[in-house]
């Protein structure tokens, strides 16, 4: 059983949703609360599946960040239980950070979220992300046109670049006030509670988003078969990830390979390298690839794979 450290005076803890709609910055953000790579991204909508949580431990309070998959019109029963695991976690939580992109003017789908958090009595902050990409001279009318997406709500605005890092610090001391007073939810010395063989099975699926043509990674799926130590002589052990890359149809296993195995070596080493940033040590990372015809609408499939309904 861990014992944990006794929080100073009036100290503060809690859990805080990341909400909003894909590819909005969620998990850049909580990258960059933490100061290092805990979430996995790419300019792929609907990156995040599971619901990650990564613990920000500061001098004044512990806010341990719930990364949610993007809220979107689901098109298959994986969209809808994503959904779903989305809108459930917000009854869960202290306080919510509702997400928004604020390049782009306010749509459909942001006005949905709000309508949907209004029915909530839970503290929530709204931040107008990739405010670097905002040419100043559009500023004041972008801040007006989210001013009123959020008619007459109270919750406080912040503006912020998860990728610069501007506002973030603000954002934080922020999110820290409307937290209880409580003691440390988990270590301090800890950044994320997910078991390795999910986080090792995200850094595979990150490079395949960032490899492959657009047709192919909303229908893949990554399962970690085994993790074992390989004695190597007297000096450090080897780490061995053995993994099974899932798709749909063979067209995309195809693609996934590549002409001589030529894109899954890309992806393989890619992905080692970020294991080992993990693992602290050498991994040897080997690759396999299955077609399950429509997996993402097949509930036993859905369910092995970890992707289980409420």
């Amino acid at each position: 059983m861990t014992v944990l450290e006794i929080a100073p005076k009036n100290y503060r803890s809690g859990f805080v949703a990341l909400i909003g709609r894909p590819n909005v910055g969620k998990s850049t953000l909580i990258n960059q609360f933490l100061g290092k790579k805990i979430a996995i991204t790419s300019p792929i909508a609907q990156t995040t599946r599971n619901r990650l949580r990564a613990i920000l431990t500061t001098p004044n309070a512990q806010l341990v960040l719930v990364d949610t998959p993007g809220i979107h019109k689901p098109h298959h029963l994986l969209g809808e239980r994503l959904v779903a695991s989305s809108r459930k976690v917000i009854g869960e939580v202290d306080s919510v950070l509702l997400i928004l992109d604020a390049s782009e003017a306010p749509g459909r789908g942001d006005s949905f979220i709000v309508r949907m958090l209004k029915n909530q009595s839970i503290p929530v902050v709204i931040v107008l992300n990739k405010w670097d990409l905002v040419a100043r001279k559009d500023r004041l009318e972008r801040i007006k046109e989210y001013e009123n997406l959020l008619a007459n709500n109270e919750w406080p605005i912040f503006c912020c670049s998860a990728m610069t890092g501007n506002g973030c610090d603000e954002l934080i001391d922020n999110l820290s006030t409307s937290l209880p007073v409580g003691p440390y939810l988990y270590p301090s010395t800890i950044s994320s509670d997910q078991p390795e063989n999910i986080l090792l099975s995200e850094l595979i699926r990150e490079q395949i988003l960032l490899n492959t043509r657009e047709e192919v990674p909303h229908s893949i799926a990554v399962t970690i078969d085994r993790i074992e130590e390989i004695p190597k002589g007297s000096s450090a052990k080897k780490t061995a990830v053995l993994a099974t890359i899932f798709v749909e149809r063979k067209s995309q296993k195809g693609i996934l390979i590549g002409k001589g195995g030529s894109m899954l070596k890309i992806i393989g080493k890619a992905a080692r390298l970020q294991m080992q940033k993990i693992i602290d040590g050498p991994v040897y990372l080997e690759l396999f690839v299955k077609v399950v015809p429509d997996w993402r609408s097949k509930p036993a499939i859905l369910a092995e794979l970890g992707y289980k309904g409420n």
